[in-house]
């Protein structure tokens, strides 16, 4: 008679990867770059934060990919803009200009065929999602996405269930190590004014055995974006969401103009995304973007698992909902039952002009 045992999940689990190969030998790590107007975006120096705590003795390359004078002075800031980094690369060709998966993941594997690194690290965005799960399959390893914490060389913890637990993984493939994490578990370290980095060298890719009929699997159409002076969802230190009860994209305004009084970015959850009101560019949660603000202030957030995981990480939350039991109260450090089309209004004429 065959037997059956229930067992517990416990709040932490440890799986572990079929390989029984370990990653050995001294630790060098290849970060996944992104930069934007000449500049390295502030994302990647996460990414090179993080890579600080995968030992003593790190060496940091950030890979860098473009075409012209922008990527060359992003190279420079590279250089010269984080104590950790040791090595820029630089891919100048224009099959980098517009981040598609394919030539990326394909440049990846080129880089690590060449340098053999022991880490390979992007951050969990849109382009980061893109580009590992590709270059992972290039390279044959299993990636950990989505990291929030690292112990070593080889054991990190991730959240899983919407965030309601964390599990502590132990990686025991083979090398490298393709690793994702959130920018916000792992912030930007303030730089001293007086700070003078010994400038990093910058290398060239030889891209002479680049095959570029492995990577005509897609093309690029055109990009859409919003101008707006508002700071950057992913990044700002004020966040303003509002939810469905907002009721339509006419009323969704009252959020924009207090995010426009405030110097803040705006934020909306799935289910307002979904109704029209904003793009979903604006989304934050589970399947948005990750936020972690000085400040977040949520109307007519009902406080789903799914959003919650996205900014449950802000140093202070403030709620407003007329559903005193609203599951967002549960997390927020200062909550405000009322009728957000009373309280927004009167909170635009009293606070001053930005």
């Amino acid at each position: 008679m065959a037997i059956v045992r229930a067992l517990r999940v416990p709040l932490r689990l440890r799986p572990r990867f079929s390989s029984l190969s370990s990653i050995a030998g001294s630790i060098s790590t290849l970060v996944i770059g992104e930069h934007e107007g000449g500049a390295v975006k502030a994302p990647t120096l996460s990414a090179v934060e993080a890579a600080k705590y995968l030992g003593e003795g790190n060496s940091v390359s950030v890979l860098l990919a473009g075409t012209g004078s922008s990527l060359q002075d992003a190279a420079e800031h590279a250089a010269s803009c984080h104590p950790s980094i040791s090595q820029v690369i630089v891919a100048d060709s224009d099959h980098f200009v517009h981040h598609l998966a394919e030539p990326w993941a394909r440049l990846v594997q080129l880089v690590q065929q060449r340098e053999g690194y022991s880490h390979i690290v992007t951050v969990s965005n849109s382009f980061g999602k893109n580009v590992l799960p590709r270059a992972a399959a290039l390279l044959d390893v299993s990636p950990i996405t989505d990291v929030v914490s690292i112990s070593g060389p080889n054991q990190f913890v991730r959240p899983i269930y919407a965030g309601n637990a964390l599990s502590t993984v132990r990686y025991t493939g083979n090398s490298p190590c393709l690793l994702s994490v959130r920018s916000t578990s792992f912030p930007e370290p303030t730089v001293a004014a007086d700070f003078r980095a010994e400038k990093a060298p910058i290398s060239q890719v030889d891209l002479s055995a680049f095959d570029e009929d492995s990577i005509r699997k897609s093309r690029y159409v055109k990009l859409t974006s919003q101008e707006t002076e508002r700071p950057d969802l992913g990044n700002a230190k004020v966040v303003v969401t509002g939810g469905r009860a907002l009721k339509s994209a006419e009323n969704f305004k009252m959020i924009e103009k207090l995010a426009e009084k405030l110097g803040a970015a705006v934020g909306a959850t799935r289910a307002a995304v979904d109704a029209g009101f904003v793009p979903n560019d604006l989304q934050v949660g589970q399947t948005g973007k990750i936020v972690a603000p000085e400040l977040y202030l949520a109307f007519g957030v009902s406080g789903a698992i799914q959003h919650v995981a996205g900014m449950r990480d802000s140093k202070v939350i403030v709620a407003v909902n007329k559903d005193s039991d609203a599951p967002i109260f549960k997390v927020a450090d200062y909550g405000l039952v009322g009728d957000l089309f009373e309280v927004i209004p009167e909170l635009l004429e009293k606070l001053p002009e930005k």
